[in-house]
Parts: C-alpha cells; structure tokens; sequence
C-alpha cells in the first residue's frame, strides 16, 4: 500500500581476511534468516587508488564487518566510503591502521577481541580461561619468535630442504648458550623473550629503546620473575639481568638481535643500513613484531652480500608477501655467499587458540548487535 514502508533489509556481515576459515563454526549460531554472512579469504591492500576503490566496493553493502588485526587497514578514507557500516569488530587489539578518530566522528562503534572468551552461555565450559595475552609469556608471538631464533641458529629450514632433495647436512649450527641477545623494545613480548633466553641459555640480555631506563628493565626483570640484579652466570658482576645499552652498542655486541617494537612513524626505518652495518658478521636479526620496522632495502642489501649470518622475519611492509617478492626467491638464500633467510606468513599470532577464541568474541559481539545491546570490548 503507497505510504507504508517497505520490508526491513536483512542486516549484512562481511567477514574478512580469514585466510584459513577459522570463523565459519562461531557464526553457525547465527541463523540465515537474521543476518547474511560473507566469508572473504582473501586481502585487498588499499595502497593505490584502483585497490582503495575496490576494497571500497567489496565492502560498501555491508552493515558489519570483522575483520583481522592488521590485515586490511582502515583509514579515513575507507570508513567515509562505507555508509552501511554500522559495526567494525576486530580480532584482537591492534588498531595502528584503522582511523579510530574518523570511527568516533562518523558514530562508528569499533570493538575488539581481547582473547580471554566468550562471557554468555555459549562458552565452552570444557576449555580453560584462557591466561591475558596481555602477560607476554602467555601471547603466542613469544612462542613464534623463539621458534624463529632456534630454526634460524639449528639451520632447520635449510636442512630441512637440504634433505628432502637429496642432500645431508647443509653446515654448522649455532650454539646460543652464552651468546648476547639484544631486545629492541622491551615491553611485555620482548621482555617475555628476554626471559626465556636469559632463563633457558645463560643469555646476557641488552635491551634499548628511545625512552627505556635501566630503572624501567629492572622493573621489567621482576615482572616477569627475575632478580633484576643476577646478571648472568660467569658475567660481570656488575651487568643486570636486563643491561639496558646504547642502540649502537646493542647491535655491535648482540649475536642474536630480536625487535619487539611499537610501529609508528618515528620508528619506520628503525633498522636501516647504519645499524645492519654494526651487526657482527655471525649476527642473527629476528622481526615477528612489525615489517616497516626495518628498511628492507637495506636489510636485503646486507643478505645478499652476507653481511650477516641470516636474518628470521614473519613481517613484512605488504602483507600478504607480493609473488614477485626478492624475499620469495626459492633455493637462493643460503647459498654463493648470502645470509641465510627463514620467512614466515605473519604466523606470530596465528594460534589455535587465540585464533578461535578471537572468532568466538567476534560472534558474541554480532549476536549482541542484533540483540540490541551494546557491543562488548568498545574502543570507539
């Protein structure tokens, strides 16, 4: 009848950048006929006009959308684009890319996922609390660069290849036992490793950054249950557990360097060519924090002429790693003189865990937007 209005549309989500399908059993919940659901697994990087518009375009029709921390970004000129958009829900607690003043002026609620599970009745009571990946023993990427450090040092990768194609052993290992590791960032996840190498290997621990005291990593050291005064075995009887040094210092002296540094735009190029210049010739540089931390230019530069013994990176400044990539280039690293490389895909987070119960909050929060209630975990 002419004046009534038409049926209500049918509310939208749009679930994005889950490349291994992790999200589709925490919206089964979810009947067809309250929400439609679209699973993309695949990411557009809005880094030229012809990707924004059609980053624009996949997402335009929908009224929610959630996303991975730090796979697709959000900037101004992507939310004003989306007049929809009346819900962004991401996994996790990283919002570097997504322009939250923009969110906040547009009305936009943007929610996060902490990690720690669903509040309701559809919790999984046989699966334990999981403990606050805020604590950074607990947070999967202290895992994931420790892996990284001892495939790196064992050479596993490239035994690993070495064998499958015929071959023996590829050359030797590097023991870590007493080695110095040099933490650049040493807040919850680098004072996490720190622990571990100081714990696990006698490693004399030097840590820098911009604003870091030695007051500050003393205090670090107890939190994470070290005496901040036992050095290390056999050590200078006057070096702390965690020696807070110059940044120079630390990448002359480090044997294994690992960054677990905030990204911003005084800390892009952190790492250029002055730094890898001072690294010893048997050094190992390990990022599973952030790619734009180090210039690549020059970190390339320096592993094609084996200025290094190798270099461990699960980041990179285009995510996912562009085909043609210098960093994709099969049986190269290694071999003729250059350093060796271990390449991983942004896997520091990618947790069984964490991954599913991010999803499982993620849902909980679709549910309750629905429901009329307010969304759980608001930034903005």
């Amino acid at each position: 009848m002419a004046g009534q209005p038409g049926p209500k549309r049918q509310p939208s989500l749009a679930i994005i950048d889950d490349y291994l399908g992790v999200s589709k059993p925490h919206f089964a919940n979810l009947p067809p006929e309250r929400i439609s659901i679209t699973t993309f697994k695949d990411t557009i990087v809005p880094n030229n006009e012809v990707e924004l518009n059609r980053l624009v375009e996949r997402l335009q029709p929908f009224d929610v959308i959630s996303t991975v921390r730090e796979r697709t970004p959000f900037p101004s000129s992507v939310l004003r684009r989306l007049p929809n958009l009346k819900l962004l829900l991401a996994t996790g607690t990283q919002f570097e890319t997504f322009d939250l003043a923009t969110a906040r002026e547009l009305g936009l609620p943007v929610a996060a996922a902490p990690g720690l599970g669903r509040t309701d009745q559809l919790a999984n009571t046989s699966i334990p609390p999981r403990p606050n990946i805020k604590k950074g023993g607990a947070h999967p990427t202290t895992q994931h660069t420790w892996a990284l450090i001892l495939a790196l040092a064992r050479n596993v990768a490239i035994d690993d290849a070495t064998m499958k194609r015929g071959g023996w052993q590829s050359g030797l290992a590097t023991g870590l036992t007493g080695l110095t590791l040099g933490i650049v960032g040493l807040g919850r996840l680098g004072a996490a490793v720190a622990r571990i190498g100081h714990l696990a290997w006698g490693m004399q621990v030097v840590c820098w950054s911009a604003n870091l005291t030695q007051e500050k990593a003393d205090r670090m050291a107890a939190e994470v249950g070290l005496d901040p005064q036992a050095g290390v075995p056999g050590g200078d009887a006057t070096s702390k557990t965690f020696q807070v040094v110059s940044k120079d210092e630390l990448f002359r002296t480090a044997d294994v360097i690992s960054l677990h540094y905030v990204l911003s735009e005084r800390s892009r190029g952190l790492v250029g060519e002055r730094e890898l210049a001072l690294m010893k010739q048997s050094g190992l540089l390990v990022n599973a924090s952030r790619g734009p931390l180090i210039d690549h230019e020059a970190l390339l530069d320096v592993l094609e002429r084996g200025g290094i013994r190798g270099a461990a990176l699960d980041v990179f400044d285009t995510e996912p790693l562009p085909s043609e990539s210098p960093w994709r280039q099969d049986g190269y690293w290694g071999r003729d003189g250059r350093s060796h490389l271990l390449t991983t895909p942004h896997m520091g987070y990618v947790d069984e865990g964490l991954m599913n119960t991010w999803y499982a909050e993620t849902a909980e929060n679709v549910e309750r937007w629905l429901d009329g209630k307010d969304v759980l975990h608001r930034i903005a």
